[in-house]
């Protein structure tokens, strides 16, 4: 029996540029008076495999997986792909760009958008006259 190529139907798209697929996070994004929460799901990839950059308000995702190999091994067939994950979003005047921060564990990305102090919901006392 000869395997056959396999249609892919899942979210990865092949660029010219990079070698492999790339992939589009599936991300959670939650929000708190104080903060923005982005919670980006990338299997594989490490503190040392991701890059986070700012520019003109637009946060870029980068997240770099290499393929694992077995040596003394020959791949017959899979139906798995490993590949790199990117993503952008266009971040608000109202996020404190300085004091972004972000973490990583086991594949999944936690970055923290901090709101400025003008954003954030005030509440105005109401006296008697």
């Amino acid at each position: 029996m000869k395997n056959k190529e396999l249609e892919r139907t899942d979210t990865a798209k092949k660029e010219r540029s990079a070698s492999g697929y790339v992939f589009t996070p599936r991300v959670d994004i939650w929000e708190t008076e104080d903060n923005i929460y982005l919670i980006a799901e990338m299997p594989g990839v490490d503190e040392k495999g991701v890059d986070i950059n700012l520019e003109n308000n637009t946060l870029k995702i980068i997240g770099r997986v290499e393929p694992e190999e077995f040596e003394g091994y020959e791949k017959v067939y899979s139906e798995y792909s490993t590949g790199h994950y990117e993503r952008t979003f266009t971040i608000s005047q109202e996020i404190d760009t300085d004091n972004i921060k972000a973490t990583i564990k086991q594949g999944v990305l936690k970055i923290v958008l901090p709101k400025k102090e003008s954003a954030k919901p005030k509440r105005i006392e109401v006296k008697a006259e």
